[in-house]
């Protein structure tokens, strides 16, 4: 009889033992699938998400060893009613209990998120849209409300002067409001006294003189000759001559690809139109680089009022102080695209 009662105990022990050890497997042993090529998983949880739907995500991305292990611990630790929305890197071999806690936090990992070389305010709002959750259709509507961008000091023309180039971080369930709120603050960042002042002292507000520099960065893509094409542009100004500035015929017309411009795009009806109005167009024709930007406040001090492509496309201008000359620098380049035969 007392071998049977102790054999019971130890039947009991031994599934206790079991019953603990399966318990702490379940809270803290490897939960977490191997993701594809890759030590981490990446897991998006949508603004609004329900805990069924964060479940779906990850059964569709094949996160989890066992979902029902992760709902018995998630469960137990009320994540369903603590849902945050962001973008999370799920490491391989991850507990239940880890994994949920990393839900549960709140604790996204952002994006690095660059702006550059974007011309139209379309550009920029598809690429937005295509990396963060912010909406296209609300982002469209916020930079084109005439009554909120007034209240910030822009239109819709020029919002675009708004959004400096350059690489920032951004949570991926970041908004329509939230993204150009914090791409004002980015904007007054870089616009301190000292740069107000740099601009003031050029006759032009920054707005201004960001649209300038967006014509300088169109015109040149090579940065030690952006002072020198930006001091030809401020002569005109000064003169009150039109900029004649073909890369804003292209904005105008909506085409950049254009090689050559020809009567027929110098008549279009367009403020972008800056061989039919004289001064600045109402807005930037791209984002300019900050590189771009510091050029036009600090331009080559010279007599040029002319310049054309080198007929070597190094990419570099000849400048001329005449139109005779600059006739006679045009009729190079002119030669080599007939040459080349670009249209």
């Amino acid at each position: 009889m007392k071998k049977i009662i102790a054999l019971l105990f130890l039947l009991i022990l031994l599934v206790a033992a079991g019953a603990a050890y399966y318990g702490y497997e379940l809270l803290y042993g490897d939960a977490v699938k191997d993701a594809p090529n890759a030590d981490k998983h990446e897991l998006f949880i949508a603004t609004g998400a329900t805990y069924v739907q964060v479940l779906d995500s990850l059964k569709k991305k094949k996160v989890l060893k066992s979902v029902w292990a992760f709902n018995e611990i998630a469960q137990r630790m009320n994540y369903p009613n603590k849902i945050y929305p962001g973008r999370y890197f799920v490491p391989n071999n991850m507990s239940n209990r880890a994994l949920v806690q990393l839900l549960r936090s709140g604790k996204q990992t952002p994006y690095r998120f660059t702006i550059n070389n974007i011309r139209t305010k379309g550009q920029l709002i598809s690429h937005v849209s295509q990396v963060l959750e912010t909406d296209s259709v609300e982002l469209t509507a916020l930079l084109n409300d005439t009554m909120y961008l007034e209240n910030k000091g822009f239109t819709p023309n020029n919002i675009v002067s708004a959004f400096m180039s350059d690489t920032y971080e951004f949570n991926w369930n970041t908004n329509a409001k939230q993204f150009v709120e914090r791409m004002l603050k980015e904007y007054k960042r870089f616009w301190n006294k000292a740069r107000e002042q740099q601009a003031k002292a050029r006759n032009l507000t920054t707005l201004q003189l960001v649209t300038l520099a967006s014509i300088v960065e169109e015109e040149t893509a090579k940065m030690d000759e952006m002072p020198k094409v930006a001091g030809v542009y401020y002569n005109r100004l000064k003169k009150d001559w039109p900029l004649q500035a073909d890369p804003t015929v292209k904005f105008a017309v909506g085409d950049f690809t254009i090689k050559r411009i020809l009567l027929k795009h110098l008549e279009i009806d367009s403020p972008y139109n800056t061989y039919k109005n004289i001064g600045l167009p109402p807005g930037p024709i791209r984002i300019p680089s900050k590189k771009a930007i510091e050029a036009v406040l600090q331009p080559t001090q010279h007599k040029y009022m002319y310049f054309c492509a080198k007929e070597d496309f190094s990419g570099y201008h000849n400048f001329a102080t005449t139109l005779a000359q600059h006739n006679i620098n045009a009729k190079k380049y002119q030669r080599e695209l007939n040459r080349r035969k670009i249209k």
